[in-house]
């Protein structure tokens, strides 16, 4: 049986599963001990000596549970780098999109790669989340928007998360865009969805959730219920993109569909976080997206929380419109801009996180019998990770009992 043991430890902080969102847990001079991958025991300062395989002194040091980020897509080929160029230059994302640039860029380019290219490439950038103490992420596809290339994007997030220590829970996205073949013929491209697309993927087991990108130009409320409907027949979990550039509907849909998420919500209206609320869906905000775009008007979280949401809070990492893996810079632009305190981002980046993929008995929180997910950072305690911010303040990251990242190394 394979044991560390985590002693020293200055701060210890941990979402209060047993209360209201936000209720943190802190702990102060002790010590972790963690067996199989597993949490066996929290010890006081001056209890009993411990014997393990390993040991990390962690004087100095405060422990969280490792990040969930609950939203990314990070199975692309090409990064869209001139793209951002020209959002400095003034050009709107709707208006690079028109002209040819946003996801069906993404998909043109994702077509013309090899699986094992595309698949090697992910492997680096999914080595990067430990650099910066995430320890799970939700992967979406929606880059292939063919029956062929959505498969081949949710193989290669199966076959990553076998061969990683990084844990990937699975999204079905091919509700991304309208892909080029089908400007002309949208009905043909929502019925290849609903009839073949998600049909696969469920029969192979490749995905968990549904996901569509329910917004003006892109998936109508109506479109969106239908295939959102069609993946919950096929057992899919329905998850959307609402509410993120126009009050469009999203976040109601979400409430009718008992959506377990529903992301961005820039645009929510207060019909619609009332029916998030009573329905209990998950709001997963992406502040870093709305940073990166050069926008104004960031999801009205104090909002959600009056109404009694539950608030997660993701990177969105992708190439056009979030380019980072770093939940700590997300604490920072959720706290400035959001105005969410450092409890409850603890909550968001970690506990919420698990809830809005379905693993919150797992990963999320430090308890005994739950999986050893942590990261170990240089910070004297809980304010001050988004207080100082821009630089990576992770020691090391724990993933299932395992060291998966060291700043020595």
């Amino acid at each position: 049986m394979a044991s560390l043991y985590l002693k020293n430890i200055s701060k210890l902080y941990t979402p209060d599963t047993s209360a209201p969102f936000g209720t943190v847990k802190e702990f102060n001079k002790l010590g972790l001990l963690i067996e199989d991958g597993t949490i066996v025991k929290i010890i006081e300062e001056g209890g009993e000596t411990i014997s393990a395989d390993q040991e990390i002194d962690c004087s100095g040091k405060t422990v969280l549970p490792g990040f969930v980020d609950s939203h990314t897509h990070p199975v692309f080929w090409k990064t869209r780098e001139d793209e951002f160029i020209m959002r400095v230059q003034g050009k709107s994302y709707e208006e690079i999109a028109e002209a040819g640039g946003g996801i069906r860029n993404s998909v043109r380019r994702f077509r013309e790669a090899s699986k094992d290219e595309i698949k090697e490439i992910t492997r680096k950038r999914l080595q990067t989340f430990f650099e910066y103490g995430t320890t799970t992420i939700e992967a979406k596809s929606g880059y292939g928007l063919s029956t062929e290339d959505e498969i081949k994007s949710l193989e290669i997030i199966r076959e990553l998360d076998e061969e990683l220590d990084l844990d990937l829970v699975a999204t079905f996205l091919g509700a991304h865009e309208i892909p080029d073949e089908y400007q002309n013929n949208r009905k043909e491209y929502i019925r290849l969805l609903i009839e073949e697309m998600i049909p696969l993927v469920a029969k192979n087991n490749l995905a968990k959730f549904c996901d569509v990108f329910c917004e003006k130009g892109v998936f109508t409320v109506d479109e969106s219920r239908e295939i959102l409907q069609a993946g919950k027949k096929h057992n899919l979990i329905p998850k959307l993109h609402a509410d993120e550039l126009f009050a469009f509907g999203g976040a109601e849909l979400g409430a009718e569909v008992k959506a377990i998420s529903a992301d961005h919500l820039l645009k929510i209206s207060d019909d619609g976080i009332r029916k998030m609320a009573a329905a209990n869906v998950i709001p997963v905000l992406l502040p870093g997206t709305t940073f990166f775009l050069g926008k104004e008007g960031y999801a009205p979280a104090r909002k959600m929380r009056d109404a009694g949401c539950e608030i997660a809070v993701a990177t969105d990492f992708n190439p056009g419109s979030s380019t980072t893996q770093n939940m700590q810079l997300m604490w920072t632009i959720g706290a400035l801009k959001l105005k969410l305190l450092p409890n409850e981002l603890l909550w968001a980046t970690t506990i919420t996180g698990a809830k809005a993929i379905q693993l919150e008995e797992k990963i999320g929180s430090i308890e005994v019998g739950k999986q050893a997910d942590l990261a170990v950072l240089d910070i004297p305690n809980l304010n001050y990770l988004a207080y100082h911010y821009g630089i990576n303040h992770v020691d090391r990251t724990i993933k299932n009992g395992k060291i998966v990242y060291s700043r020595d190394c």
